[in-house]
């Protein structure tokens, strides 16, 4: 039997706007990938080690160079942005999986949040994905 924790981390309560949105984000980070402007590559709801249980961000930029994970992005809605923000700053800050930058975007009031390795929360810009010099914004 699984935790309430490990059930959350899975991402087992998934309504349609939170698809929607992993759906409009994998859609314009992939094509950009296709083009050649991303050099990383992403992923919906993928686990962050092949083979082995581990977290399942919502949307994944992988580095198949490196073989790292360094973006990952969740979705979710006002009621549910404090557990993502300390998923997110637990993967990045204590875990080992080459995460910088987490994101986190509340569907119901708009609104972006990110963490940065070293830095925490970043408040200016909290859409700007460094790692891919992209407004993720721009893609819903």
């Amino acid at each position: 039997m699984i935790t309430r924790q490990e059930a959350l981390l899975m991402g087992a309560n998934s309504p349609k706007d939170h698809q929607r949105i992993i759906s409009r984000l994998i859609v314009g980070l992939g094509n950009l990938y296709s083009m050649g402007s991303l050099k990383l590559e992403p992923f919906p709801e993928t686990p962050l080690v092949d083979g082995e249980p581990s977290p399942v961000p919502d949307v994944s930029l992988f580095d198949n160079i490196l073989y790292e994970t360094p973006v990952i992005i969740e979705v979710n809605h006002a009621g549910g942005i404090k557990s993502d923000l300390k998923k997110i700053q637990a993967l990045i800050d204590e875990e080992n999986y080459g995460i910088v930058e987490g994101f986190i975007f509340d569907y119901k009031r708009q609104e972006w949040h990110k963490y940065k390795l070293g830095k925490g929360m970043i408040k200016e810009h909290p859409s700007f994905c460094e790692a891919i010099n992209l407004d993720l914004a721009t893609l819903l």
